[in-house]
């Protein structure tokens, strides 16, 4: 096991992100390097916050497909992907960072879209004085927040993750946590979870019950969306009603055989209803402007 998250960044590692379509940024927030995954082009950008342990690269299999509406650009997370760890690992300070990439990178009223633990980065952006999102999109984020049922993955589960990955996970064992994946993404996974600091992990697991989502969800402003998984343990039908009273101006989605983990389980269904939620946006929205 690498005696910390810089051993397990490899050059193999960025030999791949050398490999994409895409150009390595970086911008600096709170006297941290981050690091930003820029897909180019002059269409309307969009900002893609990841989840607790999903570094930059795991959404590239789902960005390349947008860039003929879309200029993606992927967040790695502050202590997740080539990202410096330390500080705090709240949804608020996440968004101090992704507040600074947006005014680095000069991105004009960026489209922004988290997932899981991005979600609720994405929800405490929007809510930012600084920051003018042209719109929001919140993919199953943990609704977690005081005195609410907790976040149904344990602490020991993102613990053995980390372990495994430090000590060189395989697809194989990945395919047991998440049977619905390809095996393309089986792979990533089990080439870059080791590029998590343990320490991020964890302070971000722990802020879940500390931080209320949707007390931040219910001051979204429009345009917003919502999309979850229809079979989420994370958010449940009752958790979409909810979700749906405190921010009844949002668009809601349900994508059906998905769990938490929306574009990997049902990538053809959570691309469906991405793209309608785009389409409403690019062209009403940016179209009349």
């Amino acid at each position: 096991m690498p005696e910390n998250r810089r051993e397990a960044i490899s050059d193999c590692h960025r030999a791949e992100l050398r490999a994409l379509g895409a150009e390595s940024r970086w911008i600096e927030s709170d006297g941290r390097r981050l690091h930003v995954l820029d897909y180019g082009g002059e269409a309307p950008p969009l900002l893609v916050l990841p989840g607790i342990t999903s570094p930059a690269i795991t959404w590239d299999f789902i960005v390349v497909a947008l860039r003929d509406r879309v200029r993606p650009l992927v967040m790695d997370l502050r202590g997740r992907g080539l990202s410096d760890a330390g500080g705090g690992y709240g949804a608020p300070e996440l968004a101090a960072d992704a507040a600074a990439a947006i005014e680095q990178l000069g991105l004009e009223r960026p489209l922004v879209l988290g997932h899981s633990f991005g979600a609720r980065v994405a929800a405490a952006l929007a809510i930012r004085d600084d920051v003018e999102p042209a719109l929001t999109i919140c993919v199953d984020p943990p609704l977690t927040g005081p005195g609410r049922a907790a976040y149904p993955t344990s602490r020991e589960s993102f613990e053995a993750q980390l372990d495994a990955g430090y000590d060189g996970t395989t697809g194989d064992a990945v395919a047991a946590a998440y049977p619905l994946w390809p095996r393309s993404e089986l792979l990533l996974r089990a080439r870059w979870v080791a590029t998590c600091e343990r320490d991020a992990v964890l302070a971000t697991y722990e802020r879940f019950a500390a931080e209320d989502f949707l007390e931040w969800w219910a001051a979204v402003p429009a345009p917003a969306a919502f999309i979850s998984g229809g079979e989420s343990p994370v958010v449940t039908e009752a958790g979409r009603a909810e979700a749906r009273e405190a921010n009844p101006a949002a668009h809601y989605a349900v994508v059906p055989g998905a769990g938490h983990m929306v574009p990997w389980d049902n990538r053809a269904g959570f691309e469906a209803a991405l793209g309608e939620v785009l389409e409403t946006e690019l062209v009403a929205g940016r179209g009349s402007s």
